[in-house]
């Protein structure tokens, strides 16, 4: 084990809490997770959460790949009309 150190409980609203001292180099805002055992509480850094990736800036990357034409909607009858009045059909 390593070295020991003395904390204290506290309220904190509804809730209890317990002071870290800052020996331990605990950075604020760390999340945690607390198990609780016969001889007393374990706590576990939880691990990051995993990086998502932004994959916007792909489309147009890769040569000779097209974009597959939508098909997932129907015109408006009202946008058929306008297309035709303005001579585009």
């Amino acid at each position: 084990m390593g070295q020991e150190y003395n904390a204290k409980s506290f309220r904190s609203g509804n809730s209890v809490a317990i002071r870290m001292p800052a020996a331990l180099g605990i950075e604020p805002g760390a999340d945690w997770i607390v198990v609780e055992q016969a001889d007393g509480l374990v706590l576990r850094r939880k691990d990051a959460p995993k990086r998502k990736i932004d994959v916007s800036g792909f489309a147009g990357k890769a040569p000779g790949i097209r974009l597959a034409p939508r098909e997932d909607f129907e015109e408006r009858p009202s946008v058929i009309a306008a297309r035709k009045a303005a001579g585009f059909e």
